[in-house]
């Protein structure tokens, strides 16, 4: 039996961008601790709509949608299969007022809605500044950093009233040390470092505790499709000289969320390797 099981027994969590990499082994993990887990993403796998979603979305998600890895509706099947509740939900982290009835939706059918994970993001723009996309630039601020705002607001008032919650901001190293040609994606990961503190601050008095995890190189799908010379070089700068499995990013969060992290808030957590030390 899993070391995490009934830990979070008889909580509920959203999961956002979860039908792959990070959010799936995150939707699963907190599912293993006890939680029932609801799966949100723009991509699902019976949506019609899904092969226009990605070409809005960008390179990246048309790659994941048309090679068909795209796994919300299998992820909560696999979840249900544990015993605990569980559906897939299309979820534009963008809009505010979809994220509010989803939200409203969980709290309806479930009862409470006591965790997020903020993980639903974009990753695949990468030039230097002058070659840097304008629109892209804007649509990563509005997933990365403005999509956690609407989705932490949203759930705000439900963690406040029940005097108990916990958000997890999905950061990144490249937020903390920067990241050549990824102006705008380490823009919005910074940004989440400081959202996270700030709602820290706020959600002490009401037994909400928010903290951020600062992933490194970590082997998802997105990961295995980048090119292998640079995965090589970004792999040699950690202290492992090996990525990280999507599995020691889920450990880290479903601490974060249980009570054994309780007096835990405001923190940005390295899950990195070592990949911010001194490493030759």
């Amino acid at each position: 039996m899993s070391s995490w099981a009934n830990m979070l027994e008889g909580k509920v969590a959203v999961v956002t961008g979860a039908s792959r990499g990070l959010g799936r082994a995150d939707a699963l993990a907190l599912a293993e601790a006890g939680a029932d887990v609801v799966i949100t993403d723009i991509l699902i796998e019976s949506d019609d709509d899904s092969k226009q979603e990605a070409q809005k979305l960008g390179p990246l998600s048309q790659v994941l949608q048309s090679t068909k890895v795209v796994y919300a509706e299998k992820t909560a099947q696999e979840i249900q299969a544990m015993g605990r509740r569980s559906f897939a939900i299309k979820m534009d982290v963008t809009d505010l007022e979809q994220v509010k009835e989803v939200f409203a939706k969980v709290k309806e059918e479930f009862g409470s809605l006591d965790i997020l994970v903020n993980n639903a993001g974009t990753l695949d723009h990468t030039a230097q500044i002058e070659k840097q996309r304008d629109d892209f630039w804007e649509r990563d601020l509005k997933v990365n950093l403005t999509g956690a705002y609407n989705c932490a607001k949203a759930v705000w008032p439900y963690m406040k009233e029940q005097g108990w919650g916990r958000i997890i901001n999905m950061a990144s190293v490249a937020g903390t040390l920067g990241g050549f040609g990824q102006s705008s994606y380490s823009t919005t990961k910074s940004g989440l470092l400081g959202f996270t503190k700030s709602l820290a601050l706020e959600g002490a008095r009401h037994g909400i505790n928010v903290n951020a995890i600062v992933p490194g190189i970590i082997a998802t799908e997105a990961f295995k499709m980048g090119n292998p010379k640079m995965n090589e070089r970004m792999i040699e700068r950690t202290a492992f000289k090996r990525p990280g499995e999507p599995e020691d990013i889920a450990n880290a969060i479903t601490f974060l969320c249980s009570d054994k992290a309780k007096y835990i808030t405001g923190i940005g957590l390295n899950v990195s390797g070592g990949i911010e030390l001194f490493t030759f």
